[in-house]
């Protein structure tokens, strides 16, 4: 992957973990872009409903890399910080490379507050996204977003509010040897 001069903090971690509302509180307080493109973004820049185009992508990887491509251009053209499933792997060069971690069971309790339903159906619908996002992070990229060694900080963020795990972020950042200051 092509480097940057952007500065860029990279947030992984599977659903519900606080990708999207951790990153969202850093950059803020940064003063950055927010990046988290997602599939529903890329169905509504297609103009396909959501559901279809997970339908779609269960065949077709193309929608991944679109994703995943989209994800990276944008975090390469200002400072940012980027939220996604596969972050800190699509991004080598970022400042800092953070892996949120949560239980299962806390992971769908909170896609259950978020999206309603059942908490059985959610911890059922949590561990099927697991395995069908693992196997297709191998299968596309080699990446086994089990395995969390590349990350310079990993968070168990059901210690913490998201406002104290900005804080974690953004202190590790500007403390990581000059790279985010």
């Amino acid at each position: 992957m092509q480097e940057t001069k952007a500065r860029i903090i990279a947030i992984s971690g599977k659903s519900g973990c606080g990708n999207t509302t951790v990153g969202a509180i850093l950059a803020r307080r940064l003063g950055v872009t927010p990046i988290n493109y997602t599939f529903r973004s890329l169905a509504a820049d297609r103009g396909i409903p959501f559901e279809r185009l997970l339908e779609l992508a269960q065949e077709d990887p193309s929608f991944d890399r679109a994703v995943d491509e989209k994800q990276v251009a944008l975090a390469r053209q200002a400072d940012c910080v980027i939220g996604s499933r596969l972050a800190m792997w699509l991004l080598p060069d970022a400042a800092i490379h953070v892996y949120l971690w949560a239980s299962p069971e806390i992971r769908a309790g909170r896609v259950h507050r978020r999206e309603g339903g059942t908490l059985a159906e959610k911890m059922a619908a949590t561990a099927a996204r697991d395995a069908r996002d693992h196997e297709r992070y191998l299968k596309l990229y080699g990446i086994d977003n089990d395995d969390w060694t590349k990350a310079d900080l990993t968070i168990n963020t059901e210690n913490f509010l998201p406002e104290e795990i900005a804080s974690i972020i953004e202190s590790a950042a500007k403390s990581k040897k000059g790279r985010w200051t």
